[in-house]
């Protein structure tokens, strides 16, 4: 049986990183998985080197900046062209099942429906209100997918509300945590940061939600008490966020933390990064499914500082592995970090227990079971 795998990027971020693992489970299973990428990137070379078969195309993917007229017209077109690829496609694989990874990517549900193929959504987002757009996606997936894999119960509420036919079924993710597991010291000297500091480090891809800014206000708050922490941020901006990485480069400038934060930008080495820390931060602004960062900060071995952002209340457990803060609240942040900084003790609890939370409760092997029964569910009602 053959595979369509359909991906909203070509980066090594979380549902990247999640896709990874779905493919190496299927082919595991004796499916064979093609991916279709809308352009080159890192997830391309991760792939081939796996012996993936990959192919490369624009396939209309749905962001922010094109939810104006002329932005609906050129993805309508590019979901057109992409559609038409996907039939010649067809003709080389003759595939068997059509998977699509986040909702950004919407041409497999409707091309999998009108070849009368079977379709699973793979839903990482947490889209609020009721705009057309979230009208359009609800109905496709009532009409396409009747049971979506979503990473969270923050998101299984938030879909539950709107979906008439489609029963979702949450499956958390899970990931190889050995990487995070077996870095040995704890050593961040390439990157110039003095040796005894204390590393509060930040994960992820910049865009309007997940907090840079806010990390760097809480850099500039804490590093006047305590000029012993660095502030580590790690991330690339999503093209067409450019302008947010130039706004967190002025902040910096303009308010002399050259010397306490380091602007990493994009890592390989995300794993000695969050094993030399002592802190890690994610202050998302808006709502986070599940974000696989801190599931990684947590094999780690790092106590977790974290918006109440959706999924994130899902693994982290307040006062146990970390803190949980209101979105945006900058003394709730301070206070949070103040505690852990102050207390050497507190921070080795709280990421032995985030360690162990993971282990048992985000393994990679429970997600390569539930993955795989969902798999074989969905075929056999097709």
């Amino acid at each position: 049986m053959t595979v369509l795998f359909l991906n909203s990027s070509s980066d090594l971020y979380g549902s990247s990183r999640i896709l990874i693992e779905v493919v190496k489970i299927y082919k595991n299973a004796g499916l064979t998985p093609v991916v279709v990428l809308s352009e080159p990137g890192p997830l391309q070379s991760y792939l081939d080197d796996l012996g993936i078969a990959v192919r490369i195309q624009n396939l209309g993917i749905l962001r922010r900046k094109y939810v104006n007229p002329s932005g609906v017209i050129n993805r309508i077109g590019k979901n057109i062209t992409a559609y038409r690829f996907l039939d010649q496609l067809h003709t080389e694989f003759n595939f068997d099942l059509v998977y699509s990874n986040t909702l950004a990517v919407v041409v497999g549900a409707q091309w999998a429906k009108w070849n009368k193929l079977p379709h699973i959504w793979h839903i990482h987002e947490m889209l609020l209100g009721s705009s057309p757009l979230i009208r359009l996606l609800t109905k496709m997936l009532d009409n396409t997918t009747p049971s979506p894999i979503v990473v969270s119960e923050a998101v299984k509420n938030l879909w539950d509300k709107r979906l008439k036919k489609a029963i979702p079924e949450v499956i958390h993710n899970g990931l190889p945590y050995e990487v995070f597991l077996n870095q040995s010291e704890k050593s961040l000297q390439e990157l110039s940061i003095p040796e005894n500091s204390l590393v509060i480090t930040m994960v992820g891809r910049i865009n309007p939600g997940k907090g840079q800014l806010f990390f760097l206000n809480l850099a500039r708050e804490i590093s006047s008490t305590y000029p012993h922490c660095h502030f580590v941020l790690v991330g690339d901006p999503y093209p067409g966020y450019e302008s947010i990485e130039i706004e967190m480069n002025k902040f910096i400038l303009e308010n002399g933390l050259e010397n306490c934060v380091s602007n990493l930008g994009f890592r390989k080495d995300v794993a000695s990064i969050l094993k030399g820390s002592d802190i890690f931060v994610l202050p998302s602004s808006l709502p986070d499914s599940l974000p696989t960062v801190i599931l990684e900060a947590m094999a780690a071995g790092c106590p977790v500082v974290a918006t109440r952002s959706g999924g994130s209340s899902e693994m982290v457990i307040d006062g146990k592995t970390g803190y949980l803060i209101s979105i945006n609240d900058l003394d709730e942040g301070v206070n949070a970090l103040i505690k852990l900084i102050l207390d050497p003790e507190l921070r080795e609890t709280f990421g032995n227990s985030g360690r162990i939370r993971v282990m048992n409760e985000f393994s990679l092997d429970s997600f390569s079971e539930n993955i795989e029964n969902h798999l074989w569910q969905q075929l056999r009602k097709n």
